[in-house]
């Protein structure tokens, strides 16, 4: 099942069911009025949204448009809680490299993970407006998952129960402002602003044998100003999304509609595959040439993502977004 949120309405705009093929759309507000509502209530919800579902992909669903993704607002314009893990070992591995920095004792059994803001999401052909080219413009491509109410304590094995959607983002990044929030030791606030996401949230199914042991086993393709530059394998994630549930879960309770990522999809071979992000990319020309040849994005610029599955057809739609200057208030 594909779901997706039309702007209007309010700032959670109105759920969609969307059709396999990404062509056609039904609003779906006679079931639930948003999809953070869907997710609140997603043992009576989720069969009537399946049955809506079958109908749209079969040619029958009453009152069915075809999908401007233009009018598309994030799948969920705000949350209640985004966490970011850190679950490619590669890119931590290059990370301290480039850096000198100590790897943490339990790098390989404790996951990173940040709580980020989730009060502002941005959809997925949105302008991204930034304050200044001077921060350190930097996309980063992840997939993450949505849950319902997670119970404190959950562990790994029962976590694959509470795992409801599947979506594509591109986690923004100011490389400058970063290392000034690391100094303090409080996390990232200025160096994060809106994190995007692609059209459409997708049920595990949605995915077939590219769905397995927690992990989604296909490539993302990322593109800068319509040049490839990378397409890392998702399937290198160091820990499952059931282990990053658990320890999200750790000590608390997650609300439904909480959103965790995967951390910048990263491959051992990315001198071959590319990068997801450019702070790699600079990384690996550090260590390479001895300083970073590509530069960080400038007001103009565009990236793209998308994965596609083993036909060649777009799972999430593609995020296709434009770095703009940031209007003063």
């Amino acid at each position: 099942m594909k779901l997706a949120t039309l702007q209007g309405g309010s700032i959670d705009g109105k759920l969609l069911v969307v059709s396999k093929d990404l062509s056609r759309a039904v609003v779906a507000v006679s079931i639930a009025a948003t999809l953070q509502q869907a997710l609140e209530t997603w043992q009576v919800c989720e069969p009537k949204l399946q049955a809506l579902y079958a109908a749209l992909n079969e040619g029958h669903a009453a009152g069915s448009f075809a999908l401007d993704v233009t009018q598309l607002v994030a799948p969920l314009p705000r949350a209640w809680q985004w966490l970011d893990a850190s679950a490619f070992h590669s890119h931590g591995d290059l990370m301290e490299q480039v850096f000198g920095l100590t790897p943490p004792p339990e790098k390989h059994t404790r996951p990173l993970m940040y709580q980020g803001g989730s009060d502002d999401f941005l959809g997925p052909a949105a302008d991204v407006p930034l304050p200044s080219e001077q921060d350190g413009i930097d996309f980063e491509g992840e997939v993450g998952i949505i849950v319902d109410r997670v119970p404190m304590g959950t562990r790994a094995a029962q976590a694959g129960a509470h795992l409801k959607l599947l979506v594509l983002l591109n986690d923004w990044s100011l490389r400058v402002l970063a290392g000034k929030d690391i100094k303090t030791g409080f996390g990232f606030v200025q160096s994060k602003p809106a994190t995007s996401f692609a059209p459409v949230a997708v049920t595990p199914d949605e995915l077939g044998d590219a769905w397995r042991d927690g992990r989604v086993r296909l490539p993302i393709r990322v593109y800068w100003n319509g040049n490839e530059f990378g397409h890392p394998d998702c399937s290198a994630m160091g820990f499952s999304f059931e282990q990053l549930i658990e320890h999200a879960a750790g000590t608390r309770n997650l609300s439904a509609g909480t959103i965790i990522g995967s951390g910048t999809i990263s491959n051992p071979d990315y001198r071959s595959v590319g990068s997801a992000c450019i702070a790699e990319r600079r990384g690996i020309e550090l260590l390479d040439h001895g300083r970073p040849r590509t530069e960080y994005m400038k007001f103009g610029d565009r990236v793209r993502m998308e994965m596609l599955d083993a036909g060649g057809h777009s799972i999430f739609g593609a995020i296709d977004q434009r770095v703009v200057p940031a209007k003063a208030p």
